[in-house]
């Protein structure tokens, strides 16, 4: 299951983080080549890290990070209207009932297979809190091959406009609507599953291990 984390000072969640940030800088800038900050050499971690940052982690027995992303409040400065505006046709989507889906990382030790696996349980718990928040949109850049694989899972999603090479890379902004609907949508393609979520009082271990 997937544990939901608010900010980056939440003791009982410390391993979980830290290792979070230390596969983010694996993949991001070691595997993948992004110029993105790096903190004491071994996290990845920008501007947007911070108590606003709402971070769903997928943990393994030991409690170390195996999955995770970054959701940001669009009523602040965010990914999409601060760095790639130009991905936009026409404004960029913003409101207290808008989210940006940012840093999902699944390391590359896991296999395909099990990366699937997670981020499945990651979108999942992703839609159930969105529902019980009142976020009604979520939005997202990514590069161009991953956007249509979003485009395709099934949920009320559209492009924010064309694909633009930014740094070497192509991407491409989307939208998509969160509503009731959503989990029956993406469960016929065999996306959602219902409690991805950790309970209280579930360990971070136990809760994976049931996934």
């Amino acid at each position: 299951m997937i544990h939901i984390v608010q900010g980056m000072q939440d003791a009982a969640h410390a391993q979980a983080l830290e290792s979070m940030f230390i596969d983010r800088k694996r993949l991001f800038v070691d595997l993948l080549g992004w110029d993105v900050p790096i903190v004491d050499g071994r996290f990845e971690m920008d501007r947007f890290d911070g108590p606003d940052a709402c971070y769903l982690i997928a943990c393994d027995g030991a409690g170390d990070h195996i999955g995770s992303m970054r959701l940001l409040p669009t009523s602040q400065p965010h990914l999409l209207d601060t760095l790639f505006a130009d991905l936009c046709n026409g404004e960029v989507p913003a409101g207290s009932d808008t989210y940006e889906i940012t840093r999902l990382c699944m390391p590359s030790r896991l296999g395909a297979v099990e990366r699937l696996r997670i981020r499945n349980l990651l979108i999942s718990a992703m839609v159930d809190h969105a529902l019980e928040q009142g976020i009604v949109v979520m939005t997202g850049v990514v590069q161009a091959d991953f956007r249509h694989a979003v485009l395709a899972m099934g949920w009320r999603c559209a492009p924010l406009g064309p694909e633009r090479t930014i740094g070497q890379r192509p991407l491409g902004a989307f939208r998509l609507e969160i509503d009731a609907d959503t989990p029956s949508l993406l469960a016929l393609n065999g996306i959602y599953t219902a409690g991805a979520r950790a309970r209280s009082g579930v360990s971070v271990g136990a809760a994976v291990a049931a996934a």
